[in-house]
């Protein structure tokens, strides 16, 4: 969603990069790039004043002037600004003393209300809650059976005692939700209710009846980030008619320029505190100011990256794989190669994931083109293989390669491929296992040290043995005098013992002449 913002401050930054000095009309240069790349981001005008007003301020200041590097101090103030208009800290949910906690969730038809209730319910499961999701949009056809089908695939319970349809009483069914929850002890009750085109006093009353009988602990007004300038303008009719206590933005992965982002939190003062970036239940997660601005400035997020891996591979099955790795590449076999690159596909898309590393952003093209499906196909070409060519892939020859290519339906060329690539990548993986990349001496963790690599001394010429039998009798004979004389000297064999010369703390442990 940010591409363009993010291609026009990187090549604003990167005509900063190289004075040693920035001048007043640099710093106007780089304002005037900033703020036309916010407005074509379709960022609200008051927040784009707000933040070059503040970007100025701080730019001229002795905050760069005495910098050694002004144009990475300049990136560092952009940085902190747009922190600061994404909300700042990361809001949490605020969970009642005394269960169920009440989450309702409010906004526009459209919006993805009823998907973002179940993302919701499915990532409160994770964090160890037993949530129940409840049908008040009574209105929309077809509502209650979509979120009865959204709450079955992320595994939660949901209370629907009306048809919808326009049949049914909203408020009632919200009201008894509270009771039920209680009775059957879940913890969290998410209300989903009903939205229009448009903001009508209608549904808005509605909303309101809603939470003055429920008392929710938590009101989000979910926004759909695609529709520009006109999600500021409904937040603040909800804030100003019902009241919201956070932000949720969905459809965060579409195209659009996504100033809706950068508007809401600075505009209404309340933070974001989720964000769906997909279909999938897993497309859904904490919204973290820091790492967003991280994103847009094409810096990667790592933390969020580390954070998916840590929920997909346990500590036991880190540690038994850098065990394998350690004992030798041989030990590293396709299936393990295979159980590694299925528990990489649930981290979520790959290019998502590639888009989270740092720099990326220069290959952002490559990565939206990669084919998800080169995943399966290698995959097929694995399971097609038998126990014995998993486990010893040396043995794969002509033929086996032909029958393994029919069994998966590509080339056999793409079977020889695959083994080449997994033969690196498995001498790669295990020289990491063994202390890193071999070749730089004397850091730690990259190889080379002490222990690590030794170095094949030649043989000097003396070493070489002569091709004339006499000759060579007489290298051998003069070499066992040397070796004779070398025993002699350092055994003491044939020197006297007052020859010795030792220090002086050991002379009180020698007897007496």
């Amino acid at each position: 969603m940010f591409d363009t913002l993010s291609d026009r401050l990187a090549n604003t930054f990167k005509n900063l990069r190289g004075k040693g000095r920035l001048s007043e009309a640099d710093i106007d240069a780089t304002a005037r790039e900033i703020r036309i790349a916010l407005l074509e981001a379709d960022v609200a005008l008051p927040v784009v004043r707000a933040f070059i007003a503040n970007v100025k301020q701080r730019s001229l200041g002795a905050e760069v002037s005495k910098a050694l590097n002004p144009a990475q101090m300049v990136i560092k103030i952009v940085n902190q600004e747009l922190v600061g208009i994404l909300g700042g800290e990361t809001r949490r949910l605020r969970f009642a003393k005394q269960p169920p906690t009440v989450i309702m969730l409010a906004g526009l038809q459209g919006a993805g209300k009823t998907t973002l209730a179940g993302k919701l319910g499915h990532w409160l499961k994770q964090q160890g809650h037993t949530p129940l999701l409840v049908a008040a949009d009574l209105q929309r056809p077809n509502a209650v059976n979509q979120l009865s089908v959204v709450a079955e695939r992320a595994g939660v319970a949901v209370f629907a005692p009306e048809p919808g349809n326009g049949v049914g009483d909203p408020v009632k069914v919200a009201q008894d939700s509270i009771t039920y929850a209680k009775t059957q002890q879940y913890d969290v009750v998410v209300i989903d209710t009903a939205g229009r085109l448009g903001v009508d006093q209608e549904m808005m009353q509605q909303a309101a009846d809603i939470r003055d009988v429920t008392h929710p602990d938590e009101i989000l007004f979910v926004v759909d980030a695609m529709i520009g300038q006109d999600a500021v303008n409904t937040a603040e009719a909800f804030r100003d008619g019902v009241g919201f206590d956070g932000v949720v933005l969905s459809k965060l992965d579409g195209d659009a320029r996504g100033g809706a982002a950068l508007s809401i939190a600075h505009v209404t003062g309340k933070q974001i505190m989720f964000a769906s970036n997909g279909e999938k239940l897993d497309d859904f997660d904490a919204f973290h100011p820091d790492r967003m601005a991280s994103r847009i400035l094409g810096m990667g997020d790592m933390l969020s990256l580390i954070e998916r891996a840590e929920q997909t591979f346990t500590q036991a099955e880190a540690e038994k794989m850098a065990a394998k790795l350690a004992k030798g590449p041989k030990e590293f076999t396709l299936d393990d190669f295979l159980a590694q690159m299925e528990q990489v596909r649930k981290m979520g898309s790959l290019s998502k994931l590639l888009g989270m590393l740092p720099g990326m952003g220069q290959i952002k093209d490559q990565i939206n083109n990669l084919d998800e499906r080169d995943v399966d196909r290698t995959a097929a070409i694995i399971k097609s293989m038998t126990p014995a060519e998993r486990t010893d892939p040396h043995i794969i020859n002509g033929s086996r390669r032909a029958r393994i290519a029919r069994g998966s339906g590509v080339e056999v060329s793409a079977v020889k491929s695959l083994v080449e690539r997994f033969f690196e990548a498995r001498k790669m993986m295990s020289r990491m296992a063994q202390g890193g990349m071999p070749g730089v001496p004397g850091i730690p963790g990259m190889g080379g040290g002490p222990g690590r690599q030794k170095k094949q001394q030649k043989k000097g010429k003396g070493s070489r043995r002569s091709g004339n039998p006499m000759k060579r009798l007489q290298e051998e004979q003069e070499a066992a005098a040397r070796r004779e004389a070398r025993a002699g000297s350092a055994f003491g064999a044939d020197a006297p013992p007052e020859d010795f010369e030792l220090p002086a703390e050991f002379k009180d442990f020698l007897p007496p002449k």
